[in-house]
């Protein structure tokens, strides 16, 4: 623990909690405390409250009391013990309450009463079940007389955790590691620290986010917030799980969470359109928004991803962006959700002849129909004669690295293989492609291109492409193919 502690001060930490319930065996606060690099928070928690005390309530009680008698600047007291330990010097308290299950109805009931127990700072920690508590949490810290630390837990409260600043609350919480997470939903310092920038976050951070269920592979925090700090903006963009039955709450309440620009992704790309006052290009015609920004009058959608893909293309193919230089060319499109329609969209336009393969063959034949395209059954995609062949489906995407949507021996030489999955980059599908001498598109391309019309959806300024390139990347651990795949892919 003193090692850890030492660690993190290091990298620029400026209070650490101190578990004394992790520790096994004798406990040596004096060791802990007298050279500690840093302000503590020493924390002890009973296996009721998920922690890892195994001894009794009364040595429980002497610990905590001997941590203030030592000087520890702050002291973490359930609701139950607090008034069991009195006030003495210098040391401020934190009144906790956790409930793993819920978020409870009554929260300004709850902090009544532990405001109430001589509190310096009031702790609320409940578990989400729904993204509309995270609003009623922030809410209640930003009314609160005192300073109040209130997060929501597990994946879909993770945006109160990085939130909870502009809102008011003097410090959150995050873990040593971002493999010893203390709690659900939890962010490593790292994340809190470089990712999201949490230390800069005040009242005044204007918020952007990526809206999906899952959320948790979503790559678009980790891009945008890079790009806000390259142009040191006062900006941050957070991961939020919103469940399909939850969107109409979530638009309702993204003005008072301070929301000004959403990415939106798995399931909410059709379904947001209905909550928008405007639309602009080819949203409509597509029938998909993969961008929200919220303008002060009301909601205005875009798709970038039909701009990124046609881009890809183009540059795959030489040729430059006119709506018939496709003419004459058969493209076999994999898929056919938000991302497939944006793809069938442009190609139909640039006059390509498509032919649509799905799983769901009633989901293939309703967007050909909505684009006037050809379908072909999924288990006789190999059948189509394609000059490009694209996948916008996720076969392929980590973890199911070994996976392909198209089998390698029907690969021919020369044509353009667009993968639009960007985790990794280099996907078994394009590995296959470059070894049979096809053009090659990746999905790290697309997924550039479309955050970079984004970022200037949101911000009005020219987006710092290859950052953004770096940065995705680095993340994911992409390997290069190959410099010649590079130059196919200009």
């Amino acid at each position: 623990m003193i090692h850890e502690h030492r660690h993190l001060v290091e990298h620029g930490a400026e209070l650490v909690e101190l578990r004394l319930d992790y520790i096994i065996g004798q406990i040596s606060l004096k060791r802990l405390l007298v050279e500690r690099p840093s302000p503590v928070i020493v924390t002890c928690r009973r296996p009721e409250d998920r922690g890892k005390w195994s001894g009794t309530e009364e040595a429980r009680a002497t610990l905590l009391r001997h941590s203030i008698a030592l000087g520890v600047e702050y002291v973490d007291l359930e609701e139950d013990v607090a008034a069991q330990i009195p006030r003495f010097g210098s040391t401020k308290r934190i009144i906790s309450f956790h409930d793993f299950g819920k978020t409870p109805d009554n929260l300004a009931d709850i902090h009544r009463r532990l405001a109430d127990l001589d509190a310096d700072i009031v702790k609320m920690a409940t578990m989400a079940n729904s993204p509309h508590d995270n609003v009623r949490m922030l809410r209640l810290v930003r009314d609160a007389d005192i300073p109040t630390i209130g997060m929501c837990m597990g994946e879909m409260g993770t945006c109160s955790r990085i939130l909870v600043g502009k809102f008011g609350a003097p410090f959150t919480y995050a873990t040593f590691h971002h493999e010893r997470a203390l709690a659900p939903g939890q962010l490593s310092y790292h994340d809190m620290k470089h990712n999201y920038r949490y230390d800069q976050i005040d009242r005044q951070t204007d918020v952007y986010g990526v809206i999906a269920d899952p959320i948790g592979h979503s790559l678009s925090p980790i891009i945008h917030n890079a790009c806000f700090e390259h142009f040191g903006m006062n900006r941050v963009y957070v991961p939020l799980r919103i469940p399909r039955e939850e969107l109409d709450q979530f638009m309702e309440n993204a003005n008072e969470l301070g929301i000004l620009g959403i990415s939106v992704t798995i399931p909410h790309k059709e379904a947001v359109i209905r909550k928008l006052n405007k639309v602009h290009g080819a949203v409509r015609s597509i029938n998909a928004a993969n961008t929200v920004v919220f303008n002060g009058k009301g909601a205005v959608g875009y798709n970038t991803d039909y701009h990124a893909a046609m881009q890809c293309i183009d540059v795959a193919m030489g040729i430059e962006a006119t709506k018939q230089l496709l003419a004459g060319k058969t493209a076999l499109v994999l898929g056919a959700g938000g991302v497939a329609k944006a793809i069938v969209f442009g190609l139909t336009r640039r006059g390509a002849e498509v032919t649509i393969a799905n799983r769901s063959q009633e989901r293939a034949e309703q967007l050909a129909a909505d684009f006037d395209c050809q379908t072909i059954s999924w288990a006789r995609r190999h059948a189509v004669n394609a000059d490009l062949i694209i996948n916008a489906t996720p076969v392929g995407m980590h973890p199911n690295v070994d996976e392909t949507p198209y089998e390698k021996r029907y690969l021919r030489p020369g044509i353009v293989v667009f993968d639009t999955v960007y985790n990794p980059e280099s996907t078994l599908l394009l590995k296959d492609a470059f070894q049979q001498n096809c053009k090659v598109v990746t999905g790290v391309e697309m997924f550039v291109r479309q955050a970079a019309r984004q970022f200037q959806l949101f911000t009005g300024q020219e987006p710092p492409m290859e950052l953004m390139r770096e940065t995705l990347k680095r993340t994911t651990g992409a390997v290069k193919m190959q410099p010649k795949a590079e130059e196919d892919e200009g």
